[in-house]
């Protein structure tokens, strides 16, 4: 534990530094978020962007000092898994500074992401058995088709871990709405998966080492980014949290139902998003102020009281996850659904008393 410990002090205190030198740098660049700029843009001044950088390198730096000095990277990741996993963050992190400087179009936004899941599934990772919440397993690997050297595509499996982490990816980027939210909810997240990881009966050392490095970059990332944020994380870094955090949920093809409960709220509340979207015939990437955290500010909470709300909703989901079985995961969602679909409901009826 003491080890554990260690890499997420270092990497705290590495991002809480990294974080000051990007903003500084984001606004000498001038690659900032104006005032202003958008009707539903609720910060009062122009701040940085760019935060997915302080992660990606903070997150990183630690990941490579532990695969030389550690002996945690022995089990189940390998080292074509960890480079896989850094291209694909690269590649967000890149992008998103592309997106934050000339504001590209959402069908070269939606490229790299693409591309990233990509690498990811080309690196090995991703399970071939999920639990079956009803008992036992359910196999994912009984249609492969093979490309030589370049490596074999598990149909399922694979088709599974790109909607998987497009879903993520996609979450954390419409979550992106208010001070510290993404950052601490991504953050509950990886120290949840950290302690399901050094469970007995799912012991994965090198799962826990990578949550517990990605839940010190983000928490050290959240000291600049609590309300009122001095640097925002961007298009790479509202990706990039997702990105990384789901793939800790695959990359050992026990974690799916965990980060399910963890972050089902924002899932079910873009799921509640895009339909209101489509009903309204509107493009599904242009944002507004429906998600639930901006319904909550309309309700008359600050920043700070909504942010908690949704960090204490992520941390008692992610903790019950802990304790239940797999059949009662199942139920826990389908609970979790109906309350979302009658918050829905009660925010239609009164947004229709408003007009």
């Amino acid at each position: 534990m003491i080890t554990y410990f260690f890499y997420f002090t270092f990497t705290f205190v590495v991002s809480v530094v990294a974080t000051f030198l990007v903003a500084t740098i984001m606004r000498k660049l001038e690659i900032v978020d104006k005032a202003g700029k958008e009707k539903r843009k609720i910060h009062k001044k122009s701040i940085a962007l760019g935060g997915g950088l302080s992660i990606f390198f903070s997150f990183f730096l630690s990941v490579l000092i532990a695969w030389i000095f550690a002996d945690n990277f022995t089990y189940e990741i390998f080292g074509r898994n960890l480079f896989g996993l850094f291209l694909g963050s690269f590649v967000l992190v890149l992008g998103g500074l592309l997106d934050d400087k000339y504001v590209l179009r959402p069908k070269l936004q939606i490229l790299f992401p693409f591309l990233a899941t990509i690498i990811i599934i080309f690196s090995g990772i991703g399970p071939h058995v999920i639990s079956n919440p009803f008992g036992g397993y359910l196999p994912l690997d009984f249609w492969k088709i093979s490309f030589g050297s370049l490596g074999t595509f598990v149909v399922v499996a694979d088709l599974l871990v790109f909607f998987w982490l497009m879903g993520m990816m996609f979450t954390t980027k419409f979550l992106d709405g208010l001070d510290g939210l993404v950052s601490g909810v991504v953050s509950i997240g990886a120290v949840v998966l950290f302690f399901f990881s050094l469970q007995r009966q799912w012991y994965q050392p090198d799962v826990a080492m990578l949550a517990i490095i990605l839940a010190g970059a983000t928490l050290g990332f959240l000291v600049w980014n609590w309300f009122p944020a001095k640097i925002f994380l961007g298009e790479g870094g509202s990706l990039l949290t997702g990105f990384l955090l789901g793939t800790l949920a695959i990359i050992s093809g026990g974690k799916i139902a965990i980060t399910l409960l963890i972050m089902a709220v924002p899932i079910l509340d873009v799921a509640r998003v895009i339909v209101i979207r489509i009903k309204n015939k509107k493009p599904i990437y242009v944002g507004d102020n429906e998600h639930l955290h901006f319904r909550l500010l309309a309700s008359g909470l600050s920043q700070k009281q909504a942010v908690l709300l949704l960090y204490a909703l992520s941390l008692a989901f992610g903790l019950t996850a802990l304790f239940l079985q797999s059949s009662q995961k199942f139920w826990a969602l389908l609970l979790l659904f109906v309350i979302m679909v009658l918050l829905g409901l009660w925010f239609s009826k009164k947004r229709g008393t408003r007009n």
